[in-house]
């Protein structure tokens, strides 16, 4: 255990070989004044999700802030962002993987975002490896052999780095700040900004992050007040650190403008993160019985209510002068599957023109193959480096329309889908990795976030599937029998039998069968990872 006798912070795990060096002493007081100063107010912010949560299921459904109408009304506009991110138009992410982290910075995309949440499975090796990891790509030495004796090396020209720490919900386990959880947030962006953010600026690089699951322009203002704490703790100018938000929640999409307003000195822009946003409608709107979503694969940016979130992040965005990043192509490539691979190819490509088209500034993929797939289409409607000046569509999007349902098509092949996806992923982030290849897409927190709330959705509004069968728990536990089956004959019995699905299985009906609605799967796996 690392601690003093004046210390509130402490570690109570061992430290991994070679990452004694990210909890210096100097690193733990800056990470253990970030609690002291803002931890208490986190607490509080999230206790507002739960009051809004509760009005959400009384009736007061998402709307614009009436109190904020003048902000949004405003002429204002957000600080420049720094000429190095100004082209923005492919951008790649990842967990903080050494292995991962060098392919992504050489894929020849613009930005890479080493991903401390979604995407990673929190062991406390993950933790502490990622910072690692990190610091070493910062200063341009990283490198790694794999088990078969391949290097990967850095390339001359690499990916812009952004960081994206956890959300404000999730607590870091292994580390206490008095008799309290620290918080991941915290944590993640401390100490990678204690040991980074100097060097970032010395190369001209940041540092740059993404931050993920705002609810709220409070909360945007408590990200704010982290910035500018940090910059004057370490004697950084006021504005150099840049971020892009995540909206990723379906509160975040009606305070767009509060929440660049809240970081107007610091906003790099706003990002529509698709899995999540599906989510969240569903989350927060889980007791409204018109508001149930039909099978994941039906819902869509072409989706109406999906496409208005799109293009209001653009509207907004471009009024206030800074990127409107689009949204995740999860589509991975399959060796020796050249058809198939041709066949997706095509549907990332019709995805990205959507984007491009509706004036987003850049998009997000998941494999470096994509890169170029991406790019071509970017590059071919979007001759500049982003389309800020370009406010075309100024058509009125209303809360309605954000809000409005697509027809309920639920089918058996959507339920054991979500089942088998949950088990898979839940499994998988039991062991330590958090981006799963699951069927050709690279599955996250997010994807299963959607699978397990739609079977409770459905299990509790007792929805008919197509073929006529109602949805209820016999049925569930019938399908997840089957499904476990499937995966077993899949991965092999020695796989499945050393695995963790009984694990993975008991967390997945917690999650769908508990009368109460689970915030987030990742609070109750927490307790099962190392």
């Amino acid at each position: 255990m690392i601690t003093n006798k004046t210390s509130l912070l402490r570690i109570s795990a061992p430290i991994p070989s070679g990452a004694e060096g990210i909890f210096s002493d100097e690193a733990m007081a800056f990470v253990e004044a970030l609690h002291k100063e803002f931890n208490e107010r986190r607490l509080e912010l999230l206790n507002l999700r739960i009051q809004r949560q509760k009005e959400i299921d009384m009736g007061r459904l998402p709307d614009f802030l009436p109190e904020t109408e003048s902000v949004r009304n405003g002429g204002w506009k957000a600080a420049p962002v720094p000429e190095v991110i100004a082209d923005r138009r492919v951008e790649i992410t990842g967990p903080v993987d050494r292995k991962m982290i060098i392919n992504a910075l050489n894929s020849g995309a613009n930005v890479f975002m080493a991903d401390f949440e979604d995407a990673n499975s929190p062991t406390w090796t993950n933790v502490c490896e990622g910072q690692v990891n990190l610091y070493d790509a910062v200063r341009r030495q990283i490198e790694y052999t794999s088990p078969e004796g391949k290097v990967y090396q850095l390339k001359d020209e690499l990916a812009v780095l952004f960081v994206r720490p956890r959300g404000l919900h999730l607590p870091e386990k292994h580390i206490r700040f008095g008799s309290q959880y620290a918080s991941g947030a915290l944590v993640d962006f401390g100490f990678y900004f204690f040991h980074n953010a100097h060097k970032a600026i010395e190369s001209g690089l940041g540092p740059f992050f993404y931050l993920p699951k705002l609810e709220s322009h409070l909360e945007a203002r408590w990200w704010n007040d982290v910035f500018v704490f940090s910059q004057k703790y370490l004697g950084i100018p006021q504005g150099t650190i840049k971020a892009t938000v995540l909206i990723e929640t379906i509160l975040a999409t009606f305070e767009a403008d509060e929440i660049i307003y809240e970081l107007r000195e610091h906003s790099a822009g706003l990002n529509c993160g698709r899995w999540d946003y599906i989510f969240s409608y569903i989350k927060k709107l889980r007791n409204h019985k018109g508001y149930v979503l039909p099978d994941r694969s039906l819902v869509t940016m072409e989706t109406p209510f999906m496409d208005a979130y799109s293009r209001y992040v653009v509207q907004v965005c471009h009024k206030r002068g800074v990127h409107a990043m689009g949204g995740m192509s999860a589509f991975i490539p399959v060796k020796g599957k050249d058809q198939e691979n041709i066949a997706a190819f095509e549907k990332v490509k019709q995805d990205k023109l959507r984007e491009v088209k509706n004036g987003h500034d850049g998009t997000w993929v998941a494999h470096p193959a994509l890169v170029s797939v991406a790019r071509e289409v970017f590059d071919q409607y979007m001759p500049g480096p982003n389309q800020i000046s370009s406010r075309s569509d100024e058509q009125t999007i209303t809360a309605a329309e954000l809000l409005s349902p697509p027809k309920l098509v639920v089918t058996e092949k959507g339920i054991r889908h979500n089942i088998n996806v949950a088990l898979l992923y839940i499994e998988s982030w039991l062991n330590g990795v958090g981006a799963a290849a699951l069927y050709n897409l690279m599955e996250d927190a997010a994807t299963a976030e959607i699978s397990r709330a739609q079977l409770w959705q459905w299990l509790r509004n007792k929805v008919v599937t197509e073929e006529g069968t109602t949805f209820n728990e016999l049925l569930y536990q019938k399908f997840k029998s089957e499904e476990l089956q499937k995966i077993r004959k899949l991965l092999g019995d020695d796989r499945f039998e050393n695995g963790r699905f009984k694990v993975a299985e008991g967390i997945l009906d917690q999650l769908v069968l508990e009368e109460e609605f689970v915030e987030f799967l990742t609070l109750p796996a927490y307790e099962f990872l190392p």
